[in-house]
C-alpha cells in the first residue's frame, strides 16, 4: 500500500508526475480516475497517452477508476498532449486527462487533467483536493458503472490545425522535423499530408519511449544537435523540433542556427495581429523585451503574464486575448480552446514565410538585437530559502532609484538598457534567473551581479 507521503509526493502544482512504477502506479492512477469523476462530477471523462511504454498500463488503470466511478471513458488511444485538449473543447467533453511526462526521462510517466472546455487542473483548482481523495481511499459508490468508448479524433484535429492557415498559401519549403521519438512522429505526417509542396525530412519519427536518440526535450541545446546538422545537409529552410507530448516546439532558422521561443512568439503575434487588428497578446515575464515592442508595433495589446499555462490560460479568457507565448516555447491560441499547441504555432510560422517572401533569419533578425542569459537555474535547499533569496534581492536593488522594481512573478528588476528577473520554481526547490541586455557586455555584467547574491 502506497503510503500518503509518498502519494502526495507525485501531486505536483500542474499534474501528477514521478517514476513508474516505483513513485507513480496503477493504483494511484486508478485512484485519480474515480476522484476526478467526483471532483468535476464528470459523465465522461476523454483519455489520450503518449507512446511511454508505462502509458498503456496506466491508462487502463486510470479508465478502470473512471468507469468504476459511474462514468464514460472516452478512448482516444495514442494522442499528443494538444489532441487530448481539442478533444475536450470540440465534443464537449466535462473532463480529461493525458498520460505523460511530456519532457522527462523515459523512466517517468505523469497525468495531466482538465475540466470542461480544455481548463486545466492546477493544484488549487483540483489537482489537491483529488490528491486528498487518492489518499483517503473513500470514494461514492455509484449506482452503475460507466463504460470504455473507443474515438478516433486524429483526423477532426489535423483538419484544426490547418484551419489556422491557408494551406494553399505555404510556399515549396524543405522542413527538417525532429519528433524525438515522440508523438510528433505520428502528428507531422499527417499534417503534412495536406501541405503536399513541402518536402519533410523527418528525424526520429519512429514512437519509442525508451527515447534512444535523445531525451525529448528540445529546450535543451544540446537535443536539438541531431535536428541542426540535418536541416544543414538538407539545405532544409527550416527545423523544427517537438517535446515527447509534442505541445512545445523550437526551430532553427535555415542555417541551423537556435531561435528562441521569445523570437518565434514575436513571429507569431505579427502574423495573427494581421488577420486580428488590435487584438490582445498575453507574453510570460521572461521574454525579451522584443515581445511586446513586436506587438505594439503590429497594433496589437501586450499584457504581461505570470510564467505558467496555469496563469496563462485563464488570463487569456479574461483578457479574449487570442494568442500567448511562453519563452519556453508553449503557444496559446485563443481559437485551440486557450490551450497550447506548439503545431499551431509552427504552421503560423511557415505561413509568415510564405506571406513575407522571407528566410526565418530575416524574420527572427528585428527581434534578436539583444543578448539573453537563457534561464540559469540554481539549486537551493528549500523552497522558504528561495523565497528568502528573492526577498533580499529586491532589497538590494530597491536602494537603486534607476531601477524599477516589480513582484508578479519572483522579482523583476528593470533598467534602460538592461533587465533581470529571479523567480522560485513551482515544483522543485530552485531559483531560475533570466537577464537580457541591449550589449553582451551589460548582460553579462547583470548576470554575474545577481547570481552573487543568488549564490553568495
Amino acid at each position: 500500500m502506497t503510503s500518503p507521503a509518498d502519494i502526495s509526493k507525485v501531486f505536483g502544482a500542474y499534474d501528477v508526475r514521478g517514476i513508474y512504477p516505483t513513485d507513480l502506479n496503477d493504483d494511484i492512477a486508478y485512484k485519480v480516475g474515480r476522484g476526478l469523476v467526483v471532483f468535476l462530477n464528470a459523465s465522461e471523462v476523454m483519455v489520450g497517452r503518449d507512446m511511454r511504454l508505462s502509458s498503456p498500463a496506466i491508462a487502463a488503470a486510470i479508465m478502470r477508476g473512471i468507469t468504476d466511478q459511474g462514468a464514460n471513458a472516452i478512448d482516444l488511444g495514442m494522442t499528443s498532449t494538444d489532441e487530448l485538449y481539442f478533444a475536450v473543447g470540440k465534443f464537449k467533453a466535462p473532463a480529461g486527462v493525458m498520460i505523460t511526462a511530456s519532457h522527462n526521462p523515459g523512466n517517468y510517466n505523469g497525468i495531466k487533467m482538465c475540466r470542461e472546455e480544455a481548463i486545466p487542473l492546477s493544484d488549487k483548482t483540483g489537482v489537491d483536493a483529488i490528491r486528498d481523495m487518492v489518499i483517503a481511499n473513500n470514494f461514492p459508490t455509484p449506482a452503475k458503472k460507466g463504460e470504455i468508448i473507443k474515438k478516433d479524433v486524429l483526423d477532426d484535429f489535423v483538419k484544426h490545425v490547418l484551419s489556422f492557415i491557408d494551406p494553399a498559401t505555404i510556399a515549396p519549403f524543405k522542413v527538417a522535423a525532429d519528433a524525438g521519438n515522440g508523438m510528433a512522429g505520428m502528428i507531422v505526417p499527417r499534417v503534412f499530408a495536406h501541405l503536399p509542396q513541402c518536402t519533410l525530412y523527418p528525424l526520429y519519427f519512429e514512437l519509442d519511449g525508451h527515447f534512444p536518440n535523445h531525451p525529448a526535450s528540445p529546450i535543451e541545446p544540446q537535443n536539438m544537435v541531431d535536428l541542426q546538422k540535418l536541416v544543414r545537409e538538407k539545405g532544409a529552410d527550416i527545423g523544427v523540433a517537438f517535446d515527447g507530448d509534442a505541445d512545445r516546439m523550437f526551430i532553427t532558422d535555415e542555417h541551423g542556427n537556435l531561435v528562441t521561443g521569445s523570437t518565434v512568439t514575436a513571429m507569431v503575434a505579427t502574423s495573427l495581429l494581421r488577420k486580428n487588428p488590435g487584438a490582445t497578446i498575453l507574453y510570460n515575464l521572461i521574454c525579451s523585451r522584443a515581445v511586446p515592442e513586436a506587438i505594439e508595433a503590429a497594433g496589437g495589446r501586450a499584457v504581461r503574464t505570470r510564467v505558467g499555462h496555469s496563469f496563462i490560460k485563464p488570463q487569456m479568457r479574461a483578457e479574449n486575448a487570442i494568442f500567448g507565448g511562453e519563452h519556453s516555447g508553449h503557444f496559446y491560441f485563443r481559437d485551440n480552446f486557450y490551450a497550447d499547441s506548439g503545431l499551431i504555432a509552427f504552421l503560423t510560422v511557415l505561413e509568415l514565410m510564405s506571406q513575407d517572401h522571407k528566410t526565418v533569419s530575416q524574420l527572427a533578425a528585428p527581434f534578436t538585437k539583444r543578448f539573453q542569459s537563457g534561464e540559469i537555474n540554481t539549486k537551493v535547499s528549500s523552497h522558504e530559502v528561495a523565497a528568502q533569496k528573492i526577498k533580499q534581492i529586491e532589497e538590494v536593488y530597491s536602494k537603486d532609484p534607476n531601477a524599477q522594481i516589480d513582484t508578479l512573478d519572483g522579482v523583476t528588476v528593470s533598467y534602460p538598457h538592461w533587465w533581470f528577473n529571479v523567480r522560485g520554481s513551482n515544483t522543485e526547490p530552485l531559483l531560475r534567473l533570466n537577464v537580457e541586455g541591449d550589449t553582451k557586455e551589460l548582460m553579462e555584467q547583470g548576470r554575474d551581479a545577481v547570481l552573487k547574491l543568488i549564490r553568495g
